[in-house]
């Protein structure tokens, strides 16, 4: 009976000390570490539910929603797209349009993916800098493969539970944030800066 217990003494603490090595280990994630943690999952998830894209186009962008949400903040996506005009808007229409911005994001990623054929993907070496090491990294990839080669840019910032998190990225060169910012504020010039307006005529 005594060996027994101590057995199962042992095994309780090597479970506990594996969460806990699992827990450190996450909180230690590099902006590179994260940035292939995700967009490997993301990958590999749209392989995996490709058949959904005909079958269950709603199920199929709801798996790759769930992928994004772990490593991209869309609160923050928010930000960076309503720029100047963040000041201005309440925290209700910051949340409001962030979860506008994830349904934008995953149908727009979940749409290109759908043509992923199981390319290379290569994480380019990035520059070595003297800076804070809260400050913001870009993380740069390119995905290789027959006549196929698109480059990708992640920019990664630390949030206040100090993991990194996407809050930007530039396709072939197109800097999202930037692209959505313009449509931003198209809709607030034609809407009066009515924040509310723009949310509700967002396409």
């Amino acid at each position: 009976m005594r060996l027994i217990l101590r057995m199962l003494k042992f095994v309780s603490m090597l479970v506990v000390s594996t969460v806990c090595m699992s827990s450190l280990q996450g909180q230690s994630m590099s902006a590179l570490e994260t940035a292939k943690l995700g967009v490997n999952t993301l990958l590999e998830t749209a392989i995996d539910s490709k058949s959904l894209f005909l079958t269950d186009r709603e199920q199929y962008f709801e798996e790759i929603e769930s992928v994004l949400e772990s490593f991209v903040d869309f609160n923050a996506v928010a930000r960076v797209v309503m720029s100047r005009f963040d000041d201005q808007a309440t925290e209700d229409q910051r949340t409001r349009f962030a979860d506008i911005l994830k349904s934008s994001l995953t149908r727009f990623y979940g749409a290109s993916l759908v043509s992923y054929q199981g390319e290379e993907l290569i994480f380019l070496p990035q520059e070595e800098k003297e800076s804070n090491p809260r400050d913001d990294v870009v993380v740069s990839m390119e995905l290789t493969g027959g006549s196929m080669e698109l480059q990708l840019q992640y920019q990664m910032f630390i949030n206040d539970s100090d993991d990194w998190k996407l809050k930007n990225l530039s396709l072939a060169g197109i800097n999202l944030g930037r692209q959505y910012f313009a449509q931003f504020s198209a809709l607030m010039t034609e809407h009066g800066n009515n924040i509310d307006s723009v949310l509700n005529n967002w396409k």
